[in-house]
């Protein structure tokens, strides 16, 4: 779903790096079978242990409210549903269970911090070109592994996503990506700073044994693109921080 793909890049992927499992992670006792032994003999007994579903009893037709904006359930539980299924497949494979309490208050908090920039855009009459939205539609479809947007749109109209709605969100997208930018402004990076975290990232493999990184000068546009998404997630998270203080927000969950 779009809005689900929009979610996460507007946000650096921070979705993705929602922590499935609560802080309670079962400790392994003497004589009894841990989560991964059971998930290993269901392995070699050729059964799948069965996947998990997500909870949605109980969620409330109004989940937020931000600055008199609702955030609905039809909303949340589209998103809801979308990182649930991520990590139940990662729980399948370590045999922890999704705390899916702790699941559904980081979506509403994710989704409140998109309700903000989206009203910030607004604030301050961002605006989106016509061949802005364009190109990153044409960048949103190769994210996809699709070859145009065409192919992209093609793609959502049989989800039952019309045209008119994935411009709507992908116009948003521009708009909050200048939001950002003009927060972050040009990101510099001297060459100490690349070469420390490649020095760092090399220290790391080293001591858990793994294969020797490329050659500094060999990753070193990857360290800076990496690092520059870093330090634009780090703004994007104090930009959102500083709107949620001057805001009326509600979370019924």
């Amino acid at each position: 779903m779009i809005k689900k793909w929009f979610l996460t890049i507007v946000l650096g992927g921070s979705m993705v790096a929602l922590a499935a499992c609560g802080d309670d992670t079962a400790k392994e006792t003497e004589g009894e079978e841990t989560p991964q032994e059971e998930v290993a003999t269901d392995q070699e007994s050729g059964e799948q242990p069965d996947m998990p579903e997500a909870d949605l009893e109980g969620i409330p037709e109004v989940v937020a409210e931000v600055n008199g904006e609702e955030i609905t359930k039809e909303d949340f539980e589209s998103v809801y549903t979308g990182q649930f299924e991520q990590m139940a497949m990662q729980a399948q494979m370590t045999g922890q269970e999704v705390d899916q309490s702790q699941l559904k208050e980081q979506v509403a908090d994710s989704l409140v911090a998109q309700e903000l920039l989206v009203q910030e855009t607004a604030k301050q009459k961002l605006t989106a070109s016509e061949e802005q939205t364009n190109t990153a539609l044409e960048e949103l479809a190769q994210q996809n592994g699709l070859t145009s947007s065409d192919e992209l749109l093609a793609a959502l109209k049989k989800q039952g996503i019309s045209e008119e709605e994935v411009m709507k969100q992908v116009e948003t997208q521009v708009k909050i990506e200048q939001l950002i930018a003009s927060e972050t402004g040009e990101v510099k990076l001297t060459d100490d700073e690349l070469q420390t975290y490649y020095d760092e990232a090399k220290a790391q493999q080293e001591e858990a044994g793994s294969e020797e990184i490329p050659a500094f000068e060999e990753v070193k546009p990857q360290i800076e693109e990496q690092l520059k998404a870093q330090k634009e997630s780090e703004a994007t998270q104090a930009l959102i921080e500083k709107l949620r203080e001057q805001a009326e927000v509600t979370i019924n969950l």
